[in-house]
């Protein structure tokens, strides 16, 4: 999850893996997977790289845990 500020100042974490889209209008306007929009303060470059960052987090403890097959693999 990554965090935002919507246009009234208040904070709001949401989950990366329901985002469609994402739209600079000059604000960013984020679109959900069952079409709800989200205008928020962040420009789209910052929430794109929030995206970026998370995912990257969730994939190195993904390969980081003991008996993950990845680790097995590269093992033998």
């Amino acid at each position: 999850m990554i965090k935002v500020t919507r246009l009234d100042n208040s904070k709001l974490f949401i989950n990366v893996s329901t985002i469609q889209s994402l739209q600079s209008t000059p604000d960013t306007l984020i679109t959900f997977n069952n079409k709800i929009k989200l205008m928020v303060k962040e420009p789209l470059e910052v929430i794109s790289e929030k995206i970026v960052e998370y995912e990257r987090n969730i994939n190195e403890k993904e390969h980081a845990q003991p008996g993950n097959f990845y680790n097995f693999v590269a093992a033998h």
